[in-house]
């Protein structure tokens, strides 16, 4: 009596091979055989019929922000929504760990900050009490619907070691004491250390977040933690990368340390790709993370940037419930006194263009492209009506719809972001997956990057469905050492989804208030997830949580079968 099996079903292995029809059989939680179609055992406790559906490996979300949430939310959504199986967390920088006991609410305002965390939610749902990071990885070794790792966050280390001076440069002498805390914290269990060097991570008076510009003698002195270890990974954003000094530490710690380095790019290419592929020659490992789309905010009338706050007419309406002020939008009176008003516009230079440059501004399309044609701005919409943008953006939110910003390079399609996903050294990522609560929502890329990027995709090419598998599952899973996962095959973990591929559709983008202390966030449902399975246990059945728990906290390495 075997505990699953999985008849008829399409499997796509995460490897990159072709697909295939089989059965999969698994017991503890683990892959014990796949064979052809109808030769797997008779008996099972549980037997599922694929009906020739898609089976993939569960995906695996190296780039999120969970830190806070998985204290509260064990089913660490909306990720565990899109097939997510295992997340990493402790990204950027941030986190919560260690900590110096009456500090927690200046880590607390860094990550809300950063991260656009309700500051509400974390003070009420994260259970304080540890120091070390090793206490907090105790803290969060709790059943979960997936499986959760993390890494040391610079941020709060920098804050935990040189106290007020956090932002200054550090000292021999901190320096030393932060390398022996990535040590410890690596040998407890921690994935990895991440930081940010990116100008655009502040703090609330404007500074950019402590250790944005740490020495390379900080950083090599840091990143020798992983020197013997044999796995480990160092994550990082920077503004930083056409530097050669910047590649130059970087080249040194993946060289000298033999960890893997994983920053985060935008597309095109450029020397960084060139460092990859020098060192993945030489047998060293630099993965340079890339997004299923550039990154983007979501305007909404109850998101964090809410393009109608500059007009005084709607400061006046502001603090109605939403059905009230999207039924004010719609009033001829109310209008025109947007229409004529002189808008009052935010200090800073990036929000107040978010909010006027209607040639950037696009309508988010129904079919959730995120990949928009000049035709789909703001003003060019306008134009074809022949109204001011203003009229347009007022029908667009006043209907519930987001309107779209994309950052970096977007030349009006999604070409240079598939240059840099097909890249032999990328590796997928920058989900923030409990992150940008109210700008964005993009832990269901996942679901995107199966239904748009290989299905429904018409301005390019597509990418092979074994491809896109491989990228969410075998190929971000060895990022960070987890070699047991990712892949359907013998002695790995029994992780699945089955997936009626047809009917794969994302939900409109939802504010809802869910969090701690009544705190918002943007969700994502989906349809065309049959089944969800984690360690070999359903945790989803079309959309629903089954109430099982079979996700654990990864600690450290995990070795592949065999």
């Amino acid at each position: 009596m075997h505990d699953l099996v999985i008849r008829n079903a399409t499997i796509v292995d995460g490897t990159g091979n072709p697909a295939k029809s089989g059965d999969v059989v698994a017991d503890n939680g683990k892959i014990v055989e796949v064979t052809e179609v109808g030769n797997s055992p008779a008996k099972a406790r549980r037997v599922i019929d694929a009906q020739g559906d898609l089976l993939t490996p569960g995906f695996v979300d190296i780039h999120t922000h969970y830190d806070g949430q998985v204290c509260w939310d064990k089913q660490v959504t909306p990720s565990s929504w899109h097939g997510v199986t295992s997340i990493v967390m402790g990204n950027c920088g941030v986190g919560f760990a260690p900590v110096r006991r009456g500090s927690e609410d200046e880590l607390i305002s860094l990550m809300e900050s950063v991260e656009d965390i309700p500051g509400t939610a974390l003070h009420e749902g994260i259970p304080w009490g540890w120091e070390t990071f090793a206490e907090y990885l105790e803290c969060i070794d709790t059943p979960y619907t997936v499986d959760v790792g993390t890494q040391v966050p610079h941020v709060a280390m920098r804050a935990y070691v040189m106290g007020e001076r956090c932002y200054d440069d550090a000292t021999t002498e901190d320096m030393a004491a932060m390398r022996a805390i990535t040590r410890t914290a690596l040998e407890a269990g921690a994935l990895g250390f991440s930081t940010s060097r990116f100008y655009g991570h502040v703090d609330k008076a404007g500074n950019m977040v402590p250790g944005t510009r740490a020495s390379a003698e900080e950083m090599i002195t840091i990143a020798d933690a992983f020197s013997g270890l044999n796995y480990g990974t160092m994550e990082f954003v920077s503004d930083g990368l056409n530097n050669p000094e910047e590649l130059a530490w970087i080249e040194h710690i993946a060289r000298t340390t033999g960890c893997t380095v994983t920053p985060l790019v935008t597309a095109g290419m450029g020397p960084v790709w060139t460092l990859a592929e020098q060192l993945h020659a030489d047998g060293f490992s630099l993965r340079p993370q890339v997004g299923a789309r550039p990154a983007s905010i979501l305007m909404m009338l109850d998101g964090t940037i809410n393009p109608m706050r500059q007009f005084p007419a709607y400061r006046e309406i502001h603090d109605l419930p939403l059905a009230e002020r999207q039924a004010r939008l719609k009033d001829p009176a109310f209008r025109q006194r947007v229409l004529t008003e002189e808008p009052v516009l935010p200090k800073n230079k990036d929000a107040a263009r978010f909010m006027t440059d209607y040639e950037y501004i696009y309508v988010l399309d129904d079919e959730l492209t995120y990949e928009p044609s000049s035709d789909d701005t703001l003003a060019a919409v306008a134009r074809a009506r022949g109204v001011d943008p203003r009229e347009v953006m007022m029908d667009v939110l006043s209907g519930g719809r987001p309107l779209l910003i994309l950052f970096g390079r977007y030349d009006g399609d999604l070409e240079g972001q598939r240059e840099v996903i097909e890249h032999p050294q990328s590796v997928f990522g920058l989900s923030d997956g409990g992150a940008h609560c109210g700008v964005l929502v993009d832990a269901g890329v996942p679901t995107y990057m199966l239904s748009y990027f290989t299905r429904d995709r018409k301005r390019g090419p597509l990418m092979s469905l074994e491809f896109v598998v491989h990228k969410l599952t075998q190929n971000s899973a060895e990022v960070y050492s987890l070699r047991d996962r990712g892949v359907i095959a013998p002695g790995y973990t029994a992780d699945f989804n089955l997936i009626d591929y047809d009917a794969l559709k994302l939900h409109q983008p939802e504010m809802v208030y869910d969090l701690p202390a009544g705190g918002k966030r943007l969700i994502q449902k989906a349809d065309g997830y049959r089944l969800t399975i984690k360690s070999g246990e359903v945790t989803y059945e079309k959309g629903e949580h089954t109430g099982a728990m079979p996700g654990r906290l990864i600690r450290g390495c995990q070795r592949a079968p065999g």
